[in-house]
């Protein structure tokens, strides 16, 4: 299964309800957003969306959608063993649970007046009816309300694809864009609607063209908000008791965990051993938040396995994908009735930074290796300190050229090393690596100088540059991992620098770094390379001198 439906089926139906909500939402407050070119563009839009929406599938699908989603909800906190939850996880149950208060008033006066009172419920009728009053302040917090929940629930469902994180500074900006125009949108429609009313002509225009509801039927509305409102709070109520009742039972009977690497604690039974990590207060990794969508949360059984029921398809399938090893479980699916000995084998220890970084991160970035040529035989018969002594003046004389751009040396590989180049996006890293490049040549140039005038022989370097998908993280053991990188892309900038040498040039750089860095490609000599370990030939651009690239400048 895709790692993007991993979880129970209740996690995949509220997956799925959740971003029918989410759709109908975004175009709801992009129809907003067009109050900003005019009121026809706006009216044309919410027709063509309502063909969709109010035909006899879309309006099941949709109220379908929202009551299943707000009915999982509740049942999420009737069936919670503890309220104890990361900041993220409370933040997006409490604005899901306050969206119904606000929503009730919204659909009794658009589709219930549009359905059994016949209002014509354009958008310049809704503005008009809420326009400068505390209703159009509450509905335009529910626009907030609804964005932001929408929001943290698509971004803990799709954080761990790459192709989500290399557009994250793009999507943050569209998060902000959508509300801002859409509340923009509707502060124009607003006031224009509101000056048409302060005209008794077009104001008796208006009233007839919405067919506005008055007397007896917006009574009869008002009514039926409470009575949604009351229903909601009463089933809010039945939730926070079963809530209550659950924790109450819970507590007549306890069990002893473990924890092999930390304290021994006594909870409530009837949690998930999740949940009685976070009521202890023992650290316990979880990215999902306890939904069965990853295995950061699990832990190996040292001891009362025997007594745990066995894995359901959603634990044994997430297990299965990782490789885990026997007596592996996931610490939000079981729920012990025995004690237990665990041990957690993504352990905080109280170094969040370090659980979080050892997970890894994919970043697409620029890779440099450099090595001396002719090394050995330079230093034959040299004491080791006179090679220590010349390795540390040639680093000293080039590194800063890395530097200077925001590159840093991920690790030193006797007379050579590998850099990386940490920059926001693949673009700006790619050329911070050619920058670098330019930037080695200058300073070899003057290193090789200062050698000629002690009357020691030039310095020749060979150095690959090449950019691809990489993992940073940390590697190691706990509290010595140090921050490194892995992957293909590592092996291919490895290879490039290796051929250097075959060909006699000093540099080569791929093809994926100038598409990276946007560098034209035009009048460039490509050649396709064999590389050892590189399951495709590799189109590089050699250059014979640092001192003369052959593209002509980087791009601004």
């Amino acid at each position: 299964m895709h790692p993007l439906w991993r979880g129970t089926w209740v996690t995949r139906v509220r997956i799925v309800t959740g971003l029918v909500l989410f759709a109908y939402a975004l175009f709801h407050f992009l129809n907003l957003a067009l109050g900003l070119v005019s009121p026809q563009a706006m009216e044309a839009f919410q027709t063509a969306r309502q063909v969709i929406t109010r035909s006899t599938p879309g309006t099941w699908l949709l109220y379908s959608a929202l009551v299943i989603h707000a009915a999982l909800a509740l049942a999420r906190v009737a069936g919670r063993g503890t309220l104890r939850m990361p900041l993220r996880e409370a933040v997006q149950m409490g604005l899901g649970l306050t969206i119904p208060l606000f929503l009730t008033t919204h659909i009794i006066f658009t589709r219930g007046a549009h359905e059994y009172f016949g209002v014509n419920d354009d958008y310049g009728y809704l503005v008009g009816l809420i326009w400068n009053t505390p209703s159009g302040w509450s509905q335009a917090a529910l626009l907030l309300i609804v964005w932001t929940h929408g929001c943290i629930g698509l971004h803990v469902w799709l954080r761990a694809m790459p192709w989500w994180r290399k557009a994250e500074h793009v999507l943050i900006s569209l998060a902000v864009l959508v509300p801002v125009l859409a509340l923009t949108g509707f502060a124009t429609e607003g006031r224009r609607i509101a000056a048409a009313f302060a005209d008794p002509a077009q104001a008796q225009g208006l009233l007839a063209l919405y067919r506005w509801p008055e007397g007896e039927a917006f009574a009869t509305m008002v009514d039926w908000k409470d009575y949604g409102l009351k229903a909601f709070w009463g089933l809010l109520g039945v939730s926070a008791a079963a809530y209550l009742v659950r924790r109450a039972l819970m507590r007549r009977k306890s069990v002893r965990i473990t924890y092999s690497d930390g304290p021994q604690v006594v909870v409530p039974r009837g949690l998930t051993l999740l949940e009685m990590s976070r009521v202890a207060g023992v650290p316990h990794t979880s990215l999902c938040g306890g939904k069965g969508r990853c295995t950061t949360c699990r832990v190996v059984i040292e001891a009362g396995a025997d007594h745990l029921h066995p894995p359901e398809r959603t634990e044994a399938e997430s297990l299965a994908a990782v490789g885990a090893g026997p007596g592996t479980r996931l610490a939000c699916q079981i729920r012990p009735q025995d004690p237990l000995t665990v041990f957690r084998v993504f352990q905080p220890d109280g170094r969040t930074r370090r659980a979080h970084a050892s997970t890894g991160e994919e970043r697409r970035l620029a890779l440099l290796f450099l090595d001396m040529r002719g090394f050995t035989a330079r230093t034959a018969g040299q004491l080791p300190y006179d090679v220590v002594f010349l390795l540390n003046r040639f680093f000293d004389a080039i590194v800063p050229a890395i530097l200077a751009q925001g590159g840093s040396v991920d690790k030193y590989l006797g007379d050579g090393l590998l850099a990386v180049f940490d920059r926001p996006d693949a673009r700006a890293s790619a050329r911070a690596g050619l920058a670098a490049v330019a930037g080695i040549g200058q300073a070899l140039e003057r290193f090789n100088a200062v050698l000629a005038a002690e009357g020691a022989a030039p310095v020749r370097i060979g150095i690959g540059l090449h950019a691809g998908e990489i993992v940073l993280g940390e590697i190691g053991a706990a509290g010595r991992a140090p921050r490194t990188i892995i992957g293909e892309a590592v092996n291919t900038a490895s290879r490039l620098e290796a051929r250097t040498k075959d060909l006699g040039v000093e540099l080569l750089v791929s093809e994926a770094l100038l598409v990276c860095a946007e560098v034209r490609l035009e009048g460039l000599e490509l050649i396709a390379l064999d590389l050892r370990g590189v399951d495709v030939p590799v189109r590089a651009v050699a250059a014979a001198d640092l001192r003369a690239l052959p593209w002509a400048e980087i791009p601004a």
